[in-house]
């Protein structure tokens, strides 16, 4: 695992023309842009992570969800507390929603759920999870106009994959349907998460920023995604030893490969549930007394299932 000083030195300002744009280029798009375009490749590598993907599957055990849930919160403790000391910071200032964005109260609300009252005497903060929240006061301390790239990747992400995971997680973990375990994914003082995630950008994208400034944020982003994969990788590393899952609740949401998202199958229900009619299809031949028979023929016309 790399250090904070390591990491540091692993960053260059050829940053941006490294991840396919040229300064030139970069400097004619919006901050919003820079950053979609150049955490592309970081994003992808982090959502092909094996721990992701097994997720994704619903194949995910409920001590590694404790202990992922358990990173989340020192992350956002740590993030969130260098936020509200740079509220007025020029170079954040325009990004802080406290109101709407704040996760450490939902987190504790989680681990309180998991662990009970004495949750706080239980948890400790990981290996990997520690180099993450040293970054994130590093740059709270010392470049907060950097706190943008660690806000962007994390937030963004938890208003759209983010909302895929809760129901993942409620299906293969038995939760609750009223939200106990997974109040880190309901965001109470956002009403529409799409228009929330426009603003967002465009307030990003009054940031006045310099081309130097804008190469860090990129920089700092991708920084940001891999110590989110340092933890996929101690959580699956710690997962390898519980053994295999048993999947008790059937078809998995997701199969893990491409963009939930863009499966033309899904389709916002009426309720907000994400609902796919393959997985309804699934469920039925995995009870039916012909499974064989009728999993032949399913595979037959497997070339409709893309995502």
């Amino acid at each position: 695992m790399l250090s904070t000083t390591d990491q540091e030195n692993a960053g260059s300002s050829t940053e941006v023309e490294e991840i396919g744009m040229d300064r030139e280029a970069a400097s004619s798009m919006d901050l919003s842009e820079i950053l979609k375009e150049g955490t592309k490749e970081s994003h992808d590598r982090a959502e092909n992570t094996r721990f992701v993907k097994e997720f994704l599957k619903g194949k995910i055990r409920r001590e590694l969800f404790e202990l992922g849930t358990v990173a989340l919160y020192f992350t956002y403790s740590a993030l969130e507390e260098e936020m509200d000391k740079n509220a007025d910071h020029p170079g954040f200032a325009p990004l802080y929603f406290p109101l709407e964005l704040h996760r450490k109260d939902a987190l504790a609300k989680d681990l309180e759920y998991f662990y009970g009252k004495d949750w706080q005497d239980q948890i400790r903060c990981s290996e990997a999870t520690a180099s993450y929240v040293e970054r994130i006061h590093h740059v709270g301390k010392h470049e907060p106009e950097l706190l943008v790239a660690h806000a962007y990747t994390r937030y963004m992400g938890d208003l759209s994959g983010g909302q895929v995971l809760k129901k993942v997680a409620q299906r293969a973990l038995h939760l609750p349907s009223t939200g106990e375990g997974v109040q880190f994914y309901t965001f109470d003082n956002i009403s529409n998460p799409a228009r929330f995630k426009e603003l967002y950008r465009s307030r990003l994208n009054t940031l006045e920023t310099t081309m130097e400034i804008r190469e860090k944020i990129v920089e700092e982003a991708n920084r940001a995604f891999r110590f989110n994969m340092e933890v996929f990788e101690e959580l699956d590393k710690f997962g390898k030893t519980l053994g295999e899952v048993n999947q008790e609740s059937g078809v998995p949401l997701h199969d893990g490969k491409g963009d939930v998202r863009k499966c033309p199958f899904y389709a916002a229900k009426g309720d907000g549930e994400m609902g796919c009619p393959l997985h309804s299809i699934m469920a039925v031949v995995q009870s039916c007394p012909f499974q064989l028979i009728v999993a032949a023929v399913l595979a037959l016309s497997a070339g409709w299932y893309l995502l």
